[in-house]
Formats: C-alpha cells, sequence, structure tokens
C-alpha cells in the first residue's frame, strides 16, 4: 500500500507529521511526501521544512492520499497541478483523506460534492461554497473519505483510518506505542469550549471571513 502525503509552500507542519506518525505505521506500507517538485518545502513558520522525494506526476495512483493544510492553502485552491493530481488520484485511491483546511482543497478539486466533511472551525463554512456539508465533528468518514478537523486531529484521522485497513488492535498498538494519550492543561480545544474573546479575535483576524 501507498500513502500519498501532499506538501506545498506554507503547509501546518502537524497536519503531515500526525497522519506521518500513525497511518505511516501500516504493516508493509509505503509512505511518500509528495509535492508539485522535489525538494524541502517549508511549513507555514519558514523554520522547518519536510523533504518532497518524490514529484506529483511520479505518484499517480497512491492508494491513500493525505492532504494537509495551512495557510498555504489559499494560493492553492487555484493551482490546477495539484487539483488536477488530486482528482486523478482519487479515481484510484482507495481513501482520500485531509486533515485542517486540506478539505478545502479537496473540496476545490470537486471530490466533496453532497459529501459531510469537516476542516478548521474557522474555515468549516467554506466547504459549503463547493457543495459540501460542513460538520463540527473531529473526524468525519464519508465512504471512502475521511477529513479531520484542524491540525491534532490529523493524529486521530490516522488512529481512525488505521483502524479500518488493519484492524482495531492494531491502531491501539500504535496509539500505545506513540502515547498518545491527551491530557491537556486547559480546555480550550474548541470553539465551543474557548474563552469567548478569544474566539472573536481569531474570528475577525481569520482569512476565511466569508463575505
Amino acid at each position: 500500500m501507498q500513502i500519498a502525503i501532499v506538501l506545498f509552500d506554507r503547509f501546518t507542519a502537524l497536519d503531515a507529521v500526525g497522519p506521518y506518525e500513525t497511518l505511516g505505521r501500516l504493516p508493509d506500507a509505503e509512505t511518500v511526501f509528495v509535492a508539485e517538485r522535489t525538494g524541502p518545502v517549508r511549513t507555514d513558520t519558514g523554520t522547518l521544512a519536510i523533504t518532497a522525494d518524490r514529484a506529483l506526476a511520479e505518484v499517480p495512483h497512491p492508494d491513500v492520499v493525505v492532504v494537509p493544510g495551512g495557510p498555504g492553502q489559499t494560493p492553492q485552491m487555484e493551482n490546477e497541478v495539484l487539483l488536477d493530481w488530486l482528482r486523478a488520484a482519487d479515481a484510484s485511491s482507495a481513501w482520500t483523506t485531509s486533515v485542517c483546511t486540506g478539505s478545502l482543497l479537496l473540496a476545490a478539486a470537486g471530490l466533496l460534492r453532497g459529501r459531510r466533511a469537516t476542516s478548521h472551525w474557522l474555515a468549516l463554512d467554506h466547504l459549503k461554497r463547493y457543495g459540501a456539508e460542513p460538520t463540527g465533528e473531529r473526524v468525519v468518514t464519508d465512504g471512502k473519505y475521511v477529513t479531520a478537523a484542524g491540525v491534532s486531529s490529523g493524529i486521530d484521522m490516522g488512529l481512525t483510518l488505521l483502524g479500518r485497513i488493519a484492524g482495531d488492535e492494531h491502531a491501539q498498538a500504535v496509539q500505545l506505542l506513540t502515547e498518545y494519550d491527551p491530557q491537556p492543561p486547559y480546555d480550550a480545544g474548541s470553539p465551543r469550549k474557548a474563552p469567548a474573546h478569544l474566539v472573536e479575535e481569531f474570528r475577525s483576524k481569520s482569512r476565511f471571513i466569508l463575505t
């Protein structure tokens, strides 16, 4: 099984690394980082890069597609090279997945029309523009499409899909060995729980303000 994790300039690191550390532990699977061109691809901080070992054209038929999000997602919404690759890869993939605003790229490629999906809470309502049905769930499975909410939820998505493919016990083993046992010091991980003034502050500054 080949797992292709898509990279683009200014993606969010954990969006890609979370699924890599979980889903990438499938038995006998090959995980490849792909981008429009090979070489280092900078994350949204600019201080970290992950190497794309393959160009998109070199990985035409992955079994699993993983699309991260991040600030760099916005200009990619009109990148026909990437969107065409997503459509072509999806035609033969067993699973097409996303983390955070990566779901907007799947939606822009026309892959989520009429499907339930999730995204980062600031971007969630934008899925409607592409015919998707947004939900506030952390991980959403609709057919072969698995979308995850913001950033850290990519770990949950990876474990969810790992369980579907390799069985619950294998997924539990990966969760145990990665010691994924969240016990955050604050209960502010969603707009429903965070202080209202923080939610409004980030909404007012968001690049996803609806017009």
